[in-house]
């Protein structure tokens, strides 16, 4: 965080809109999609934040023309400072990342262009798992001085799956500068099926309770941990993701990385839901945003639930892609800060079994008592990342070396025009 900056619980929003799936892994035309009404609907609901990143495909340019076009409204401009624009830099394909310095300074010149940008709000450094710490740590290096140097951003931080990896790197980060990470995105580690992010919270282990990666990422400084796909990238849905390879039904079958036991295991979920008159998708959204409004706050790493709030809630990054999908997340949401409201103007402490709604104790016992029970040895299982076999595709004499496609000099253009 750069000094004149105030500090990012202040100013990040506790529920932000993932565009992730504004990409052919989710959607077969994303295109097609009703982007600029989805981003606008988001506004409307009061979701001021926005997470994408070059690696989502068309994500970025599509997010930018949204935010464009409500920019320069004619009739009612949205000021750039009335949303917290996320992206990440150094993933370039699905095998390939390049972290230099050259790399990562021309994507977030691009990113800027492409999200009609003068500044963005937080970058990570993305999946960071997939290369060497020294690599990261150079990459870190690189956006605080584009952040100190050119004022390009605001708040540096890092994303990626395993959580100790992250861990670890936080940890790093911090003694090789003497500088924490205003932010860490953990995806994937804190849903119904995998709570690794904070397993403590749920099972009674004293050996887990003292490596809890939530105490590390304090310890290391880091100021706001967010989580991200509550569903567990599409695993967490009353459809499901056929465990067939060759299933047409799913554009995810392909690149999913959960193998066909856990597939089907997710697939019971959904039957247990349905009993209840619910769907899966809603009963994760559910328990991930309350929970981890409650945890996050617990262990520091929240954030403001409102401008100005005391009540703090740990932030979550959801994903839609339609605007009904969008609206059942934020009503889920405003219901739970309702909840936590009422306990807090009640004085008691929304600790795993005080809570604001009725709907809450229904979700969690739900959970807990049937789905948790039902996933048997699949509960909390994480995939490798990387896989077995991974290589970085991007060649090492390739590292670095940029696109001649316009967007450096753009940037130079617009720097003089600023003058």
């Amino acid at each position: 965080m750069a000094p004149s900056t105030p500090p990012l619980k202040s100013t990040l929003p506790p529920l932000l809109l993932g565009t992730a799936t504004f990409n052919t892994q989710y959607v077969p035309d994303p295109h097609s999609l009703p982007y600029r009404s989805i981003v606008a609907r988001a506004l409307s609901l009061g979701v001021r934040g926005f997470d994408t990143s070059p690696y989502y495909g068309p994500s970025e340019i599509l997010l930018g023309d949204a935010l464009h076009t409500l920019f320069t409204s004619e009739t009612n401009p949205l000021p750039r400072e009335d949303v917290f624009i996320v992206t990440k830099a150094g993933r370039i394909a699905g095998d390939e990342f390049d972290y230099s310095p050259s790399w990562v300074r021309y994507s977030i010149y691009r990113s800027l262009q492409r999200l009609h940008t003068d500044y963005l709000d937080l970058v990570y450094m993305h999946d960071v798992e997939f290369v060497s710490p020294a690599e990261v740590l150079g990459a870190v290096k690189e956006l605080r001085r584009l952040r100190d140097e050119e004022g390009l951003i605001r708040y540096v931080g890092i994303s990626g799956f395993p959580v100790k990896v992250l861990a670890e790197l936080a940890e790093m980060v911090l003694r090789e500068t003497g500088e924490p990470l205003d932010a860490v995105l953990s995806y994937g580690h804190f849903t119904v099926q995998n709570r690794l992010l904070s397993v403590e919270e749920y099972v009674s282990d004293k050996e887990k309770e003292e490596s809890s990666v939530l105490k590390r990422f304090k310890k290391a400084g880091v100021e706001v941990i967010l989580n991200a796909s509550m569903l567990g990238m599409g695993l967490l849905t009353q459809k499901g993701i056929p465990p067939n390879p060759e299933s047409k039904e799913s554009p995810l079958v392909k690149w999913h990385p959960s193998p066909p036991e856990l597939r089907i295991a997710c697939k019971k979920l959904g039957e247990l839901a349905a009993a209840k008159g619910e769907r899966l998708e809603s009963v994760a959204i559910r328990w991930a945003l309350e929970e981890w409004a409650r945890v996050g706050a617990e262990a520091e790493v929240g954030v403001d639930a409102e401008p100005g709030s005391p009540l703090k809630v740990g932030a979550t990054v959801c994903g839609v892609s339609s605007i009904p999908e969008l609206e059942e997340t934020v009503t889920e949401w405003n219901d739970v800060l309702e909840g936590l409201k009422k306990v807090a103007a009640a004085g008691g402490k929304a600790d795993g079994r005080v809570y604001g709604t009725e709907r809450q104790e229904k979700i969690l016992k739900l959970v807990e008592d049937e789905m948790w029970p039902a996933l048997g040895e699949w509960i909390d299982f994480a995939w490798a990342s990387p896989g077995d076999g991974y290589v970085n595709t991007r060649r090492p004499e390739d590292k670095g070396r940029v696109p001649d496609d316009g967007v450096i000099a753009a940037h130079e253009e617009r720097i003089k025009h600023k003058q």
